[in-house]
């Protein structure tokens, strides 16, 4: 069956909208592609409707794929084929789960939407098209546009990739506080496409059309190549004519929206936190100081600023919080132009660090009486040195900061643990946001620092009369910056009064402010019922859609029951609106003939994009999206297979009972059916847990430089490796072995096992030694062997062998006992391992994908001759081999 893919992304406010379809030649022919959005006040209802036809002779497959907004909720999808409707059910995630594996005890699922991008999550599906048969493709999604800087925006990027007879991207906006300003611009439209875009724009009112028809969308005349490659951007704001904000109301339900415009700036008082360990080596640190050297000049002379960087130990700037004036300005860039990377991260000493300048600056009376004070920290990494639990580090954070200042997390790269970023974030009045490693980090920086850089008020409180009103989104907050906007929402209880009143009490550098707001309810709603195209119960829809996000952040913060009652809440929000959130899924039904129901689950922010796997200088295991690796196999999805389920599992490898078991109904090693690889032993053997099938792993690439295996922060374990190039081979020559909390650390080289402890060191032979025990660490010697054990931490068996030259080899047991935070290449594999659909013809049926942390890599089926250890006494093993590079 030839394939044709047709895929569009439609982004609503920092959105991004591309259009991906194939030429027709395969049969396949989209002879309508629509995006209607209709944003009123703020909130975005869109629908993307794509209907195609199989011209050929016999059955074709379709693709339909569109990548949304992350903050968008997805409410319904359906397909029609031949005039029979499949549509999508939403459910409870264990109940959606449920019925996909009631219906393929054996099979492979599709996760229908997955991170993609900075901003993007993607939505896909494929059906099978009969011949002369058509097929309709339909997506809605719901999203509450974000003020920034200014401005909400609507960017579509218009990637068709072949002529459309009926394309179309109809745009309406109703704001009934008026449109202040519209404007749209393109990187794309010629004098010829520029007739096909018409902007209508009225008081309340705008409408935009772009329609080009096929002559229009032509390159060049007589040739299929589309003009239809680049951006629309379409920017707006609203008229404030009260500084109370806006009230609007229908059905029962209000939103009121505060922005007061033209608000003087507050002084504000920015203690930057920057990790420099070795791990920001290269571009990173680079970019860090280009930003830091922007953002220093943007300071305003109120303002009162400090720099602290971090690594193995804790640096300030000064110890105090500086004025910044010009020359405080000049000496601190000179300061920014020295930062080197070097050592480890001690993130909870950095942090307590600032908190303590800020409150001593503050006993000084260093810093104005009403000013915004904030910590900005900026890492790479997770805490390797000082004290690296992490939850302990929040609760020292959240202590020491005790409400006084806003702490804002930000994460480079994808090495970051970004749970344990956003929720100290969050408990401290900020937020957290990843910086992706890329050309433009700088400039990520220094865009994230502009929509901090100017509190205009604090100490904000949005007050409605409780005798009549309840269900209140989120009343009160720490600060208002210029260009954003606050928004609450709730339930008007009482049916019989006829004025809605609100009070708005908020402090700025020089007083106190009060604004009130008094609102006729009829006159409310009928101005809102005059607009044919709005929909009548979006006030009620947005309302939950912003509970239903609040409620996701508080889960974050929750504990023991009253975290229970959150997500049971915001499930049940989630379930009565029709929103595929965290707390649900979308069972998609297909035609019985095909494959069968598939789940679309809502990524995460901390599962990254499919990317690129390598291993940096500095041994550390790193991404980088969009590889041509990843793209290879990115059209097929991450698409995890739990082919045998026992009970409501958990994660693989995060316990025993109800765990998802990975079998995979492979064939038995036999000389005919697999690689063999001449049966060369690879690098490392990693035994699924719980399963009887493995994977065998080889480190490709670059060698003499440390690899880290495994670092386990929450149980003090850390294990680095080195390789060496023999002849056309490589192989382990050492390892290095770190027990944090035991003060224990163990080096293994060709000439034998170097213990260094509070006793001592002490020297073990690989060919005749005793077995010790230092504390809680039972060191044991085997034949050629030694198995490192301690109560609660992984166990570790290390051998010595000769293959032609001297090499070394590793193997993990009692993976049961790795912490959720472990990293490393190991530690990756073991923890958060899963194979994929080996849909298409990329894969043979002795090839998967596997999927370690959300990182697709290619895997083989072969035989490989196993390490003869304790834990690995078989000749020979029937594996899956991965190849990562190092480099």
């Amino acid at each position: 069956m030839e394939g044709h893919t047709l895929g569009l992304l439609l982004f609503v406010t920092s959105a991004l909208l591309p259009f991906n379809a194939a030429t027709p030649k395969n049969g396949i022919d989209i002879y309508s592609l629509h995006v209607d959005c209709k944003v009123t006040s703020r909130f975005a209802h869109s629908i993307v409707t794509s209907k195609v036809v199989n011209r050929a002779n016999g059955s074709r497959e379709a693709k339909f794929e569109v990548e949304l907004p992350k903050t968008a909720f997805i409410t319904n999808f359906t397909m029609t084929i031949d005039g029979v409707n499949y549509p999508g059910t939403i459910k409870k995630k264990e109940e959606a789960q449920e019925q996909y594996d009631r219906a393929i005890s054996r099979g492979q699922s599709a996760g229908l939407v997955k991170a993609t991008g900075r901003l993007l999550e993607k939505f896909t599906i494929s059906v099978n098209v009969a011949a002369e048969s058509k097929v309709t493709f339909e997506l809605i999604y719901e999203e509450l546009l974000k003020r920034k800087l200014g401005n909400y925006q609507l960017l579509i990027k218009v990637k068709p990739k072949q002529l459309v007879k009926h394309f179309q991207i109809d745009v309406h906006v109703f704001e009934p506080q008026g449109i202040r300003s519209l404007e749209t611009s393109s990187t794309f439209l010629t004098n010829e496409l520029s007739d096909a875009l018409t902007k209508t724009v009225s008081e309340t009112q705008a409408h935009i059309l772009f329609k080009p028809t096929i002559d229009q969308q032509r390159k060049n005349k007589g040739l299929d190549e589309t003009l239809l490659d680049g951006d629309l951007m379409i920017n707006y704001d609203v008229k404030r004519s009260t500084s109370a904000g806006d009230v609007q109301i229908i059905n029962g339900y209000f939103v009121h929206y505060f922005a007061p415009a033209e608000m003087p700036t507050l002084p504000k008082n920015v203690v930057f936190v920057i990790d420099t360990s070795g791990s920001m080596h290269g571009k990173k640190i680079v970019q860090t100081r280009e930003a830091l050297l922007t953002i220093l000049e943007d300071l305003s002379p109120e303002d009162h600023f400090n720099l602290i960087t971090f690594s193995s130990t804790v640096s300030r700037y000064r110890d105090i919080m500086l004025k910044a004036n010009g020359s405080n300005i000049e000496a601190a860039k000179l300061f920014v132009k020295s930062i080197r990377d070097y050592g480890a991260t001690d993130i909870n000493s950095a942090l307590l660090s600032a908190v303590q300048i800020l409150k001593d600056s503050e006993e000084t009376a260093a810093l104005p009486e009403r000013s915004v004070s904030m910590i900005i920290m900026l890492t790479d990494g997770q805490p390797t040195i000082g004290e690296t639990n992490l939850e302990k580090i929040q609760v020292n954070v959240q202590t020491s900061i005790n409400k006084m200042y806003a702490l804002y997390c930000l994460g480079f790269g994808f090495d970051v643990d970004y749970k344990f970023l956003e929720k100290m974030a969050l408990e401290n009045g900020g937020l957290a946001r990843r910086i992706y490693e890329d050309s433009d980090s700088a400039l990520q920086l220094q865009g994230f620092y502009q929509e901090v850089a100017n509190p205009i008020l604090m100490k904000i409180q949005l007050q409605y009369p409780e005798y009549c009103v309840s269900h209140l989104t989120e009343n009160n907050f720490r600060q208002l910056f210029e260009g954003s906007e606050i928004v609450v929402a709730g339930k008007i209880d009482d049916n019989e009064i006829n004025f809605f009143k609100a009070e708005i009490k908020a402090q700025t550098h020089t007083s106190d402010l009060v604004y009130k707001v008094e609102e006729n309810i009829a006159e409310k709603e009928e101005i809102l019922k005059q607009n044919h195209y709005v929909f009548g119960d979006f006030i009620e829809r947005l309302w939950a859609y912003l509970t239903i996000q609040q409620l996701l952040e508080k889960i974050i913060l929750a504990r023991g029951d009253v975290k229970k009652n959150v997500e049971e809440e915001a499930l049940q929000l989630s379930l009565k609106y029709s929103f595929v959130t965290s707390l649900t899924s979308m069972v998609v039904t297909k035609p019985e003939d095909q494959e069968k129901p598939m789940v679309a689950n809502k990524p995460t922010e901390e599962r990254s994009a499919s990317s690129r796997h390598y291993y940096d200088r500095s041994g550390i295991f790193r991404t980088s999206a969009g590889s041509a690796s990843s793209r290879q196999y990115d059209s097929y999805g991450a698409v995890q297979s739990y082919l045998s389920h026992n009970g409501r599992g958990r994660h693989p490898g995060r316990g025993t009972n109800g765990a998802y078991q990975l079998t995979f109904g492979t064939p038995k090693p036999t000389q005919g059916s697999l690689v063999t690889d001449a049966l060369q032993a690879p690098d490392f053997i990693v035994h699924l847990p719980n399963q009887s099938d493995s994977i065998c792993l080889n480190v490709i690439g670059e060698h003499d430089k440390p690899l880290i295996l495994v670092a386990d922060p929450n149980t003090g374990v850390f294990v680095d490796g080195r390789k060496e190039k023999k002849g056309q081979k490589s192989y382990f020559v050492s390892f290095e072995i770190e027990y944090k909390d035991l003060n224990v650390s163990l080096a293994a080289s060709k000439d034998g096992l170097t213990i260094q402890s509070h006793q001592g060191k002490t020297i073990m032979d690989w060919n005749n030694s005793s077995s010790i025990t230092i504390d809680s660490l039972q060191i044991s010697f085997v034949k050629r062997s030694f198995v490192i054990k301690a109560d609660g931490k992984v166990t570790i068996h290390l051998s010595y062998g000769r293959s032609g030259n001297h090499f070394l080899h590793l193997h993990l047991t009692d993976v049961h006992q790795f912490s959720n935070t472990v990293t490393g290449l190991l530690g990756r594999f073991y923890f958060n391992t899963s194979f994929v659909s080996s849909l298409g013809k990329q894969l043979t049926s002795e090839e998967r994908l596997v999927s370690v942390d959300g990182q697709e890599m290619k895997a083989t089926r072969t035989v490989k001759r196993n390490h003869k250890t304790k834990a690995n006494p078989a000749a020979i093993i029937s594996c899956w081999t991965v190849d990562v590079q190092q480099s």
